[in-house]
């Protein structure tokens, strides 16, 4: 685990979150399915600040066959979002990596020793598809590992093809990913098999980061909802997660 424990925040309605740094967002304007524009990124931060959140490193989608971004692409965006921020003085830092879909491109990246956008080190932050469980798991672990990355796995509460057999988050931490669980999936968002998935993530200690993985005002509207804060209070308990990611 890399979760730190601190001393219980006080809650009021809106001002309670599991970490100050989101490792996980969409947040960069135009270059995938998250923020459209500029002035959308802008007010996603803006909300971001308002929950008690500092820092932000966004996580692009990576996809072969739909956003084939790369470093040029995400880092010509991330200079457009932090340079409108600076000039309307809001204090808030930002960085980029991706979230790499494990599909036929990425491994042609990694064959290629094309460096990955790590979140910081060697870490980097991965999606499976949601349409079937990725053919031998092992094997891609391994040649991820095998090329020197840490490879933490995005969201697997989410994957409907493990929700009949929760062992298989067991298999996916001892073949070395690190699991990310979205916030959204512990207040049914996503629907209850996915609240149920999260939750057995957390009571055996296999969530290793948390994230808003924020891509519209509807994920800004559940995060903020005072229902929802308070299921992020009951869940966490002062826990403070993603402390390892912080930068300056």
């Amino acid at each position: 685990m890399f979760s730190i424990f601190k001393k219980k925040i006080p809650l009021t309605t809106s001002d309670y979150f599991p970490f100050v740094t989101d490792m996980h967002s969409h947040i960069l304007p135009g270059i995938d399915d998250g923020s459209p524009d500029l002035n959308t990124s802008v007010k996603l931060v803006e909300e971001l600040i308002k929950l008690g959140v500092t820092q932000s490193i966004a996580t692009p989608h990576i996809i072969g066959d739909m956003y084939r971004n790369n470093t040029a692409t995400i880092h010509s965006a991330l200079d457009l979002l932090k340079t409108e921020l600076e000039l309307k003085q809001i204090d808030f830092k930002i960085k980029a990596a991706a979230e790499y879909m494990l599909d036929a491109y990425f491994l042609d990246l990694l064959t290629s020793k094309v460096d990955l956008l790590t979140l910081k080190d060697n870490l980097v932050l991965t999606e499976f598809s949601y349409a079937e469980k990725p053919y031998k798991m092992d094997q891609l672990a391994f040649s991820i590992i095998t090329e020197g990355y840490q490879p933490i796995l995005a969201h697997p509460e989410r994957y409907a093809y493990f929700h009949n057999d929760f062992k298989q988050y067991d298999y996916l931490n001892e073949l070395g990913f690190l699991l990310q669980v979205n916030l959204l999936s512990l207040t049914g968002y996503y629907g209850k098999p996915v609240v149920k998935a999260a939750e057995y993530l957390f009571k055996n200690n296999l969530v290793s980061f948390a994230g808003t993985d924020l891509h519209h005002s509807r994920h800004m509207d559940a995060l903020k909802d005072a229902n929802n804060q308070q299921i992020f209070t009951n869940r966490f308990m002062g826990k403070m997660y993603n402390e390892e990611l912080q930068f300056s």
